[in-house]
């Protein structure tokens, strides 16, 4: 199970294809670097608790959105660009055919309970998850 691979200690998450590292900050935002494999998919997902911005810091990535369920068409993202995620908006980041670096900030919506892992619905997901 992906689970297994979660080193809580150093609070690093392991997957073949994708490591995120936290560096919370305070209790609004909690900012992560996602390390994109070529031709891998992330799970098509979205929030309860959260908005997100990403942002393409280095290599090459796409990105899929949508309102709905439905998938739409990849957007290709270029170095520099930023995409804006509200808060239940469905997505999901793409590998091309490099490695993809992208920066992503969490902006929890719900101050009460802040968004977390668990905040996860997915929609469809390669890995079975």
């Amino acid at each position: 199970m992906w689970a297994d691979n979660i080193n809580n200690k150093n609070n690093i998450f392991k997957f073949p294809h994708l490591k995120k590292e936290d560096l919370l900050i305070g209790d609004k935002l909690s900012p992560k670097i996602l390390l994109v494999a070529p031709k891998v998919r992330l799970s098509w997902q979205y929030h309860h608790r959260r908005a997100e911005i990403w942002k393409l810091i280095g290599g090459e990535a796409a990105v899929v959105t949508s309102d709905t369920d439905e998938e739409k068409d990849e957007h290709i993202l270029k170095q520099g660009d930023i995409i804006q995620l509200k808060q239940g908006e469905r997505h999901r980041l793409v590998g091309t055919d490099g490695w993809g670096i992208v920066a992503e900030i969490w902006q929890h919506t719900d101050a009460t309970k802040p968004s977390d892992e668990e905040d996860i619905v997915r929609v469809q997901d390669d890995f079975g998850r």
